[in-house]
């Protein structure tokens, strides 16, 4: 049974970091596409960093355009682990963050038609 749990999410003032986990379970984790999706109130959800595979360089990641130079996404293989590090964070980022996974690669990269899905973990940015 495949599982994701998120951890991390919490309230924070602008300009501060975060780092979200994903903790995976169910199969085989090492260079299957995974990564974060968010959705703010009232808004569809949408995709935030993906990481394909682990080629020794960190992996192929794709960043959305409002996140891309603030975030990191990194996976451990070994720990069946994959992390999101949120840097300069501002009150549009403010959203339920969750993690998704597509272990049999048959989606395209940071697709909202990934397999699985976690519970969702909530990053409020305010002052």
């Amino acid at each position: 049974q495949v599982q994701l749990v998120e951890s991390g999410g919490g309230v924070v003032q602008p300009g501060q970091s975060l780092t979200l986990s994903c903790a995976a379970s169910g199969f085989a984790f090492a260079y299957r596409a995974i990564g974060f999706f968010r959705q703010a109130p009232g808004k569809v959800r949408e995709p935030v960093a993906c990481i394909v595979n682990n080629d020794g360089d960190d992996g192929s990641t794709w960043y959305a355009d409002a996140v891309a130079g603030r975030f990191t996404i990194s996976r451990d293989d070994a720990k069946s682990t994959v992390h999101l590090r949120m840097n300069s964070l501002k009150s549009d980022d403010t959203a339920v963050y969750y993690c998704a996974a597509d272990p049999f690669d048959r989606y395209p990269v940071c697709s909202s038609e990934y397999e699985y899905w976690g519970q969702g973990t909530q990053v409020t940015v305010s002052s």
